[in-house]
């Protein structure tokens, strides 16, 4: 994204007509650029290339391959609007001879356990690929090269591009079986990058991380055979996993030995390290991922020099290469421009610019020995032992609490079908109850408000006043909707995780420390740096306010436990089911204070429980679910019976993970299934999920406004799966990214539509 999110803020330009696509490309070129360049500076000997987006890395290999789905095709738009029009939908009225363009966005998913988003590739039965007039892996390589720098090409290999895959609606294929349609244009693609100079690619496998279905797994060894004996016709390929072990799949890299070179995850895993080295034939080099691509801690020096060792006793210093886990993708730009933080926390971290330089330090001291780097080591050494005896990350009140939970916290008063009764007089809700997800539009005045109110340019009297402002105009927007349930809206939180670090102890937060969690969209981590408790109460005044002028039931707001952990950068030196659990505390004071206080709805968000799933089965999973469901129930069973607990989740494969979503006991589930087919919900009938539902009927990532038609042809295809009585209606997520225009354009059909079936079941009975 660039230092201060230069990338962000040029296509969201250029979405909005403000910047032309010359520009926009130019400034795309001009990131790739500085961003070789401080990896060169740094002293990083193999500099990635083909590892830059405007959006997505998955969606740059759909239009690569030319996978894109013909209902983008078909309108003949630029490439970099067909591009941006599977990101994200793309919605123009007709205008002059030239017809209008009304297509939705393709399916976002977590990559794997982090907080970014993919876009799934789309396939069709009779898929076809081809490769792409000036592919991008090609044109970045020689863009580097023109510059100064000869660059590895990262691409994403043939297996998982499939794997992560799925067969487009009304269509049946198994993208598996789509490989030997897919090869020649990985070998037409290899042919062209050694023309262009290429020594080496890299080729990533994540998938092979997973539990895999044998036909999966049996890809790989032809897949390989065919790009790795290619001679001369093809650069050297290093083939790259990350985010976990393959241990279980190590016989899938002993077929894998006429490949150059093999990239391990050894910071998630390091046990693997033996087993892998065991597994390599007898030229092969090895990758060691020895610096954390996912979090923000400094490298222990000393540990990661140790394991590097082990690797250069077994093979030799020429067969071992030092490298980061994964993509630095998940980091933030740079810790120089952070002014603000304490010095002593500040000492304990490591961004993107920090750990290419780590790189550098470490390889430095296994190739020409410890002297050569010595104050390095002995800094990193003062700052490691800081961390670990700083009284900032210990507070024996919090342990004290912890101490003190017992098995009757954990749960409601009474089962679900006392509760909902209950609930049903307190709250006389229609059938279909539409509600919103939380937020609504974060409008540019807002933010200036915000950064004032920070600055101290304006009193504290003086943003409170404008924020019960906004919040009496979402309100009355909501009357004029004619929603059922209605939020505040939400004007005074900066980030759903961020705000509630902010009013806890034992996080900091950056300034500049934004990563990318989707297309445009940056998010800011909080850091937790040590054990967390609420001092006050947190969101009570703002829901209070908002219940007092509302005249339908207002909704309290609230990011539950595992995803304030999962998307903070969390404490290594603990488990994260501790952190877990004082987070759950802090929250049910939270839930118990805003029933107090008259809010009788009460929604924990944990869109970030399914991306937290270990992604192996087996007892680390089993382990994960327990204390993960366990947080979330200590954060919500201090309130009544007639208090209605929502929860919400992101994009997820329910089947993965169904019985914890049972156990948390919410009383009504949202979830984001606008793109994905209505046959997920299917789970919920063979399991006789007797609570309340919420599938998103629209997608919120998208600017496109749905029809009232598209919305009700989606409700009638949920009630295939859902009953009546159980179904909620709501878009898919928040709104804060969204405008006010088409905001208010898509609830109104929304309403409308949910009115129409009220109606519909009305008459029947």
């Amino acid at each position: 994204m660039g230092v201060n999110r230069d990338l962000k803020k040029a296509t969201e330009a250029y979405w909005a007509g403000n910047l032309s696509q010359k520009d926009l490309l130019a400034e795309g070129k001009r990131l790739r650029e500085a961003h070789w360049k401080l990896q060169k500076d740094a002293g990083v000997d193999i500099i990635p290339s083909n590892d830059f987006s405007y959006y997505d890395h998955v969606l740059d290999h759909i239009q690569l391959f030319g996978a894109t789905p013909p209902r983008y095709t078909q309108h003949n738009l630029d490439p970099i609007d067909e591009f941006f029009a599977m990101g994200r939908g793309h919605q123009k009225p007709q205008m002059d001879e030239k017809p209008a363009v009304d297509v939705p966005s393709l399916e976002m998913v977590k990559w794997f356990d982090s907080n970014y988003h993919y876009v799934k590739p789309t396939l069709q039965d009779g898929q076809r690929f081809k490769l792409s007039q000036n592919p991008k892996p090609v044109a970045e390589f020689l863009e580097a090269k023109e510059a100064g720098v000869v660059t590895r090409p990262v691409v994403l290999g043939p297996v998982s591009f499939l794997t992560l895959g799925k067969a487009d609606r009304g269509q049946s294929v198994d993208p598996i079986d789509l490989l030997q349609e897919l090869l020649p244009v990985y070998e037409e693609l290899l042919a062209k990058l050694k023309e262009a100079g290429a020594e080496t690619v890299q080729i990533d496998e994540p998938v092979l991380v997973f539990d895999l279905p044998p036909r999966v797994k049996n890809a790989f060894k032809p897949a390989y055979e065919k790009l790795g004996n290619l001679g001369d016709k093809a650069p050297q390929l290093v083939f790259a996993t990350y985010f976990g072990d393959i241990v279980h799949n190590i016989d899938v890299l002993q077929s894998l030995q006429n490949l150059y070179a093999i990239h391990i995850d050894a910071v998630r895993n390091p046990e693997q390290l033996e087993v892998v080295i065991g597994a390599l034939g007898p030229k092969q080099t090895l990758s060691v991922g020895i610096v954390d691509g996912r979090n923000i801690w400094k490298t222990n020096f000393k540990k990661a020099i140790e394991k590097i060792e082990v690797a250069i006793q077994k093979l030799g210093k020429d067969r071992v290469l030092v490298a980061s886990s994964s993509s630095l993708l998940h980091t933030p730009h740079t810790l120089a421009s952070e002014k603000k933080l304490d010095a002593e926390v500040k000492d304990w971290f490591s961004f993107a610019v920090e750990k290419a330089e780590e790189l550098a330090i470490i390889a430095k001291a296994v190739t020409d020995g410890p002297a050569s780097v010595r104050e390095e080591l002995e800094a990193n050494a003062r700052s490691v032992e800081a961390r670990a005896t700083s009284k900032l990350t210990n507070d024996p009140k919090v342990k004290d609490r912890q101490a003190k939970i017992t098995d009757a916290m954990f749960n409601r008063q009474s089962p679900f079908p006392t509760r909902i009764s209950q609930q049903q007089s307190n709250l006389n809700l229609p059938m279909f109850p539409t509600t919103t997800i939380g937020s609504f539009p974060q409008t540019k005045d807002i933010r200036i408000q915000r950064n004032k109110f920070t600055k101290g340019e304006i009193t504290a009297e003086e943003y409170e006043k404008f924020i019960e402002k906004e919040i009496q105009d979402v309100v009355k927007i909501q009357e004029e909707l004619g929603l059922d349930v209605y939020v505040h809206g939400e004007p005074e939180r900066n980030d759903m995780v961020q705000y509630f670090g902010e009013r806890l102890t034992g996080y900091v937060f950056t300034t500049h420390g934004w990563v990318q969690s989707y297309g445009s969209r940056c998010v800011r981590p909080p850091i937790i740096v040590g054990d967390i408790s609420r001092p006050k109460p947190m969101t009570v005044k703002e829901s209070k306010y908002a219940a007092s002028i509302s005249s339908k039931p207002m909704k309290g707001m609230l990011t539950g436990p595992i995803t304030c952990l999962r998307w903070s950068f969390p404490r290594d030196d603990i488990h994260q089911s501790e952190q877990a659990q004082q987070l759950a505390l802090a929250l049910r004071d939270e839930v118990v204070d805003l029933e107090s206080a008259g809010i009788f709805v009460i929604q924990v968000d944990e869109p970030a429980l399914r991306e937290g799933l270990p992604l192996r089965s087996g007892l680390e999973r089993e382990n994960y679910l327990s204390w993960a469901v366990k947080s979330f129930r200590l954060s919500v069973a201090g309130v009544k019976d007639s208090t209605q607990i929502h929860s919400h989740f992101c994009y997820s494969e329910f089947q993965d993970f169904f019985s914890a979503i049972s156990a948390l006991d919410a009383d009504v589930l949202s979830i984001e299934n606008s793109k994905s087919d209505a046959k997920l919900l299917k789970v919920f009938v063979d399991e006789a999920y007797p609570r309340h539902i919420g599938p998103g009927v629209y997608d919120i990532h998208s600017p496109r406004v749905p029809s009232e038609q598209e919305i009700k042809d989606r409700i009638q295809e949920m009630l295939q799966y859902l009953t009546p009585d159980q179904l909620w209606i709501d878009p898919d997520c928040g709104l804060k990214t969204r405008q006010w225009k088409e905001t208010k354009a898509a609830l109104t059909n929304m309403v409308n539509a949910a009115k129409f079936f009220r109606e519909k079941y009305a008459k029947a009975n």
